[in-house]
Protein backbone atom coordinates (compact mmCIF):
# COMPACT_ATOMS: atom_id res chain seq x y z
CA UNK A 1 0.00 0.00 0.00
CA UNK A 2 1.31 3.43 -0.93
CA UNK A 3 1.07 6.33 1.49
CA UNK A 4 -0.19 9.79 0.58
CA UNK A 5 3.34 11.23 0.75
CA UNK A 6 4.67 8.58 -1.63
CA UNK A 7 1.87 9.29 -4.09
CA UNK A 8 2.56 13.03 -4.04
CA UNK A 9 6.30 12.34 -4.42
CA UNK A 10 5.64 10.11 -7.42
CA UNK A 11 3.46 12.76 -9.07
CA UNK A 12 6.09 15.46 -8.49
CA UNK A 13 8.75 13.19 -10.01
CA UNK A 14 6.56 12.40 -13.03
CA UNK A 15 5.72 16.08 -13.67
CA UNK A 16 9.40 17.06 -13.41
CA UNK A 17 10.45 14.36 -15.89
CA UNK A 18 7.70 15.35 -18.37
CA UNK A 19 8.61 19.05 -18.14
CA UNK A 20 12.34 18.25 -18.54
CA UNK A 21 11.70 16.12 -21.65
CA UNK A 22 9.40 18.81 -23.10
CA UNK A 23 12.02 21.49 -22.38
CA UNK A 24 14.90 19.58 -24.02
CA UNK A 25 12.83 18.54 -27.06
CA UNK A 26 11.50 22.07 -27.58
CA UNK A 27 14.94 23.64 -27.14
CA UNK A 28 16.89 21.32 -29.44
CA UNK A 29 14.20 20.20 -31.91
CA UNK A 30 12.53 23.49 -32.83
CA UNK A 31 10.25 22.01 -35.51
CA UNK A 32 8.58 19.36 -33.32
CA UNK A 33 5.35 21.38 -33.35
CA UNK A 34 4.89 21.06 -37.13
CA UNK A 35 4.91 17.28 -36.76
CA UNK A 36 1.72 17.46 -34.68
CA UNK A 37 0.15 20.39 -36.55
CA UNK A 38 1.25 23.35 -34.39
CA UNK A 39 2.77 26.28 -36.20
CA UNK A 40 5.19 28.17 -33.96
CA UNK A 41 8.06 30.50 -34.63
CA UNK A 42 10.90 28.29 -33.39
CA UNK A 43 13.24 31.20 -32.62
CA UNK A 44 10.75 32.85 -30.28
CA UNK A 45 10.00 29.61 -28.43
CA UNK A 46 13.68 28.82 -27.94
CA UNK A 47 14.36 32.37 -26.72
CA UNK A 48 11.65 32.14 -24.06
CA UNK A 49 12.75 28.62 -23.06
CA UNK A 50 16.15 30.06 -22.15
CA UNK A 51 15.05 33.51 -20.96
CA UNK A 52 12.41 32.35 -18.46
CA UNK A 53 14.64 30.17 -16.22
CA UNK A 54 17.43 32.76 -16.42
CA UNK A 55 15.01 35.49 -15.35
CA UNK A 56 13.67 33.40 -12.44
CA UNK A 57 17.19 32.51 -11.27
CA UNK A 58 18.42 36.11 -11.56
CA UNK A 59 15.47 37.48 -9.58
CA UNK A 60 15.90 34.75 -6.94
CA UNK A 61 19.59 35.65 -6.49
CA UNK A 62 18.73 39.36 -6.22
CA UNK A 63 16.00 38.55 -3.65
CA UNK A 64 18.50 36.60 -1.54
CA UNK A 65 20.97 39.50 -1.77
CA UNK A 66 18.27 41.98 -0.76
CA UNK A 67 17.31 39.79 2.21
CA UNK A 68 20.95 39.59 3.37
CA UNK A 69 21.31 43.36 3.00
CA UNK A 70 18.09 44.02 4.92
CA UNK A 71 19.18 41.68 7.71
CA UNK A 72 22.57 43.38 7.98
CA UNK A 73 21.00 46.85 7.95
CA UNK A 74 18.46 46.10 10.69
CA UNK A 75 20.63 44.00 13.04
CA UNK A 76 22.26 45.97 15.87
CA UNK A 77 26.05 45.73 16.08
CA UNK A 78 27.55 43.38 18.69
CA UNK A 79 29.24 44.65 21.86
CA UNK A 80 32.93 45.49 21.50
CA UNK A 81 35.26 42.78 22.81
CA UNK A 82 36.63 45.16 25.45
CA UNK A 83 33.21 45.50 27.09
CA UNK A 84 32.72 41.74 27.19
CA UNK A 85 36.13 41.09 28.78
CA UNK A 86 35.56 43.88 31.33
CA UNK A 87 32.22 42.35 32.33
CA UNK A 88 33.84 38.93 32.72
CA UNK A 89 36.59 40.34 34.94
CA UNK A 90 34.04 42.15 37.11
CA UNK A 91 32.12 38.92 37.65
CA UNK A 92 35.30 37.12 38.76
CA UNK A 93 36.16 39.83 41.29
CA UNK A 94 32.76 39.79 43.04
CA UNK A 95 32.98 37.87 46.34
CA UNK A 96 30.75 34.85 46.62
CA UNK A 97 28.07 34.90 49.28
CA UNK A 98 28.69 32.19 51.87
CA UNK A 99 25.85 29.82 52.39
CA UNK A 100 24.30 29.99 55.85
CA UNK A 101 24.49 26.74 57.73
CA UNK A 102 21.40 25.72 59.68
CA UNK A 103 21.73 26.35 63.38
CA UNK A 104 22.67 23.30 65.37
CA UNK A 105 20.39 22.48 68.28
CA UNK A 106 21.71 23.15 71.75
CA UNK A 107 23.28 20.24 73.57
CA UNK A 108 20.83 18.11 75.45
CA UNK A 109 17.76 18.96 73.31
CA UNK A 110 16.24 16.42 71.03
CA UNK A 111 15.00 17.38 67.60
CA UNK A 112 12.58 15.42 65.55
CA UNK A 113 13.53 14.75 61.93
CA UNK A 114 10.74 15.15 59.44
CA UNK A 115 10.63 12.60 56.70
CA UNK A 116 9.19 13.57 53.31
CA UNK A 117 5.75 12.19 52.68
CA UNK A 118 5.51 9.50 50.07
CA UNK A 119 3.11 10.13 47.24
CA UNK A 120 0.53 7.49 46.59
CA UNK A 121 0.24 6.14 43.10
CA UNK A 122 -3.20 6.37 41.66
Amino acid sequence: MVSKDQTIGGLICLVCVVVAVFYVVTLFVPDWGTAIGITLNAGDVQFWLVATPVLIGFVAILAIGAWIGWTMATTPPPKPIEEITTEMEEKKEEPKMEEKKPEEPAAGTMTEEKKPEKKKKS
